[in-house]
């Protein structure tokens, strides 16, 4: 195991992409594509269930890959027999607009306590360009 490892068991894209079924996450076409030693990543289409009236992608759909990249990401490293995980507040940095194809996500915390933690959600367009930088804080509650 790695150092800088956070699973306690590595989450599989399968696993991962079966969580979003029948939710929003599925509708938005949002889609888990590596989990690395200290991050998730996902990938969102820019069309237009991820648009905004003036054809930018939607400040709201990056919102929503960030707390889901984040949250999932939580889920899988606490111990789900006894607690669960949810969010508390997001803030969210605009960047740069997109107009189309497709946006990655990467979350990759930057405090794991007991009962909170703060995961860094960095999206970037097709060219590898910053596009937003989320700040997700999570509470662990006890079930």
């Amino acid at each position: 195991m790695s150092d800088n490892m956070i699973w306690k068991e590595k989450p599989t894209l399968d696993a991962l992409n079966d969580l979003s079924k029948d939710t929003m996450v599925e509708h938005l076409e949002i889609v888990y594509t590596d989990v690395g030693d200290d991050y998730l990543k996902a990938t969102m289409p820019v069309d237009k269930r991820t648009v905004q009236p003036m054809g930018l992608l939607h400040g709201g759909a990056s919102a929503t890959l960030a707390e889901t990249l984040g949250s999932v990401a939580s889920h899988c490293i606490i111990d789900r027999d006894t607690h669960y995980a949810v969010g508390l507040n997001i803030e969210v940095h605009h960047i740069r607009s997109v107009t189309e194809g497709t946006v990655t996500g990467i979350a990759r915390p930057l405090h794991l306590g007991k009962t909170t933690q703060l995961w860094e959600i960095k999206i970037f367009n097709e060219k590898e360009k910053l596009v937003s930088v989320s700040m997700l804080k999570i509470i662990i509650l006890k079930n």
